[in-house]
């Protein structure tokens, strides 16, 4: 171990730079090959670790039917991957040692890449044993027969040879692939997003058929919209339902701070406000103490968008107009007091200027309707698509104020503020979507239903912290802040400042020890509004 370590660290310090190019083409083929001894190695690693843990596991009277569960987690943390591929990673290890050798002998001398032997397993998996160690043999027993091949010539060999093999082999992956069918949504660049569906054959020919004689027949009543546009629009109308694409009637959840959603409204250009700077207290628009850049920076702060993530504040703004049907958000009537729109569009707001940060919410609803206590009355017509949801970031830390439960589950609002702060799953470098609140400390063993003691999980990191040997810890903050603000008067309020923090000490932590000692820091990631910057993740050995 510690001669890999410093043959890792050699390697970080090599500089090519005075370095001949033929001599550089050959560093760069001999770090090729070792880069794939070395995905074998962890193969390797990965497959003993598995019988490993699969031992243990039995031993602690795990059932047969739970065994194994957590090591693929394990893996992605060792790998700094998420849960999914290090499930993948181990996987691949497995048939490799156990059922492909001639693959991974392949892979061990450089010949092969650890996506083109990832190739070979994923081609041959509809194979039972004797069958994928013919094939492997076929395949990889010769290195040289590699030499030059791609990824498309590697594959049809592939399947030339599995279909001659075991022509059944191709009905069962066909059936395979059926089985596997989904849709998923990705961000994309420019606040876009990929909204992908694998369908059989037959049905996504239809989908897209469907789509461009809708597209086409627009066209040709003189609709203005590209074709590409008008595909796009009508798969929105017609999955959503709605009479038009932009008129988003579901709740946005955005998270954004006050001064970004009300830009130019407030405090419209011309006239004099005071407001909280990034320094404290100061005086806006021209007025010494808040210059007119820092005015328009603060406009423009990002919000964070749900299943998105970081998102312009204009765009923001853009897409609350949009939905109130407003082309110019200055002409909509602000959101009248105590009122709620069914739909919930949640903008999540920081602490206004001078609120303490406190576990109650305050009181003022005449900006900020909050959206939990009964009896409000419905909005009026043209804001039915829009509503402003309330929760309160401290102004120090980024932290969002406390709540706690008495119940074993988490009521709705405590798990919205949860899901909130999280934002995706906790587990690190797991970037999927939180679909459990789980307790770090269980609750079967004391822990609280609590905003403090509450984290969002993927259902995979869920499960696997289920294990046996794995433990999450809060680790508890020191309190954010040294005062409290006082009530601001028209005047030049007086608050007791706040020593701002520069690290992410005040942020919500938790630590995750796996059953061989290893320990990760997971700490929440900043909120729009905070001054906090840091991923704040860390990995410790035993």
């Amino acid at each position: 171990m510690d001669t890999v370590r410093s043959f890792a660290a050699a390697l970080a310090d090599a500089d090519p730079s005075e370095t001949t190019d033929s001599k550089l083409i050959d560093l760069m083929r001999v770090l090729e090959e070792l880069k794939s001894a070395a995905a074998a190695v962890q193969a390797r690693a990965a497959a003993v670790f598995d019988a490993s843990q699969r031992r243990a596991q039995s031993r602690a009277g795990v059932p047969a039917e739970h065994l194994g569960r957590g090591i693929g987690a394990q893996v992605a943390l060792a790998r700094r991957d998420s849960p999914h591929r290090g499930s993948r990673h181990l996987g691949f290890g497995k048939a490799l040692v156990h059922e492909m050798p001639h693959t991974l002998a392949a892979l061990s001398s450089g010949v092969l890449s650890e996506w083109r032997a990832t190739l070979i397993v994923r081609e041959t998996a509809c194979l039972d044993l004797e069958d994928r160690h013919r094939v492997d043999e076929l395949i990889c027993a010769d290195p040289s027969s590699l030499e030059g091949l791609g990824d498309r010539k590697l594959i049809a060999r592939i399947r030339s040879i599995t279909q001659t093999i075991d022509p059944a082999s191709q009905v069962r992956r066909n059936a395979k692939a059926v089985s596997e069918r989904y849709v998923s949504c990705r961000p994309a660049p420019d606040t876009m997003s990929y909204l992908t569906g694998l369908l059989p054959v037959a049905q996504g020919v239809a989908v897209y058929a469907a789509l461009s004689r809708a597209a086409d027949s627009l066209r040709a009543a003189g609709d203005e919209r590209g074709r590409g546009q008008i595909m796009a629009d009508t798969l929105v109308e017609r999955v959503t339902g709605q009479t038009a694409a932009d008129r988003i009637p579901v709740e946005v959840q955005l998270v954004i701070t006050d001064r970004t959603l009300l830009a130019g409204v407030v405090a419209p250009r011309g006239r004099i406000a005071r407001g909280w700077g990034d320094q404290g207290w100061g005086d806006q628009d021209g007025v010494p103490g808040m210059p007119a850049a820092r005015t328009a920076a603060q406009s423009d702060k990002p919000a964070y968008f749900p299943g998105y993530g970081i998102v312009p504040g204009a765009w923001a703004r853009e897409l609350i107009r949009s939905a109130l049907g407003a082309g110019d958000r200055r002409a909509a009537p602000p959101p009248p007091a105590g009122r709620q729109s069914p739909s919930g569009a949640g903008l999540f707001t920081e602490p206004p200027p001078g609120a303490a940060a406190s576990s109650e919410p305050p009181t003022d609803n005449a900006r900020f309707p909050d959206p939990e206590p009964a009896g409000l009355v419905a909005p009026p017509a043209e804001l039915s698509l829009v509503s402003l949801r309330r929760l309160y970031l401290d102004p120090v830390s980024g932290e969002l104020t406390a709540m706690e439960s008495k119940a074993r589950t988490f009521p709705a609002g405590l798990a919205r503020m949860i899901r909130t702060r999280d934002q995706t799953c906790r587990t690190p470098w797991c970037d999927a979507p939180i679909r459990h609140i789980d307790h770090i400390q269980p609750h079967a063993e004391g822990g609280p239903t609590s905003y403090t003691n509450g984290q969002g999980l993927c259902e995979a990191c869920n499960h696997a912290k289920e294990a046996p040997g794995w433990n999450a810890t809060t680790i508890r903050t020191t309190p954010p802040g040294n005062g409290s603000a006082s009530t601001p008067t028209p005047a030049r309020p007086t608050v007791a400042r706040p020593t701002p923090r520069t690290d992410p000490v005040s942020r919500h932590k938790v630590r995750i020890t796996t059953p061989t000692g290893h320990t990760y820091t997971s700490t929440a990631p900043p909120l729009p509004g905070a001054r906090l910057q840091e991923t704040g993740i860390k990995g410790t050995r035993p």
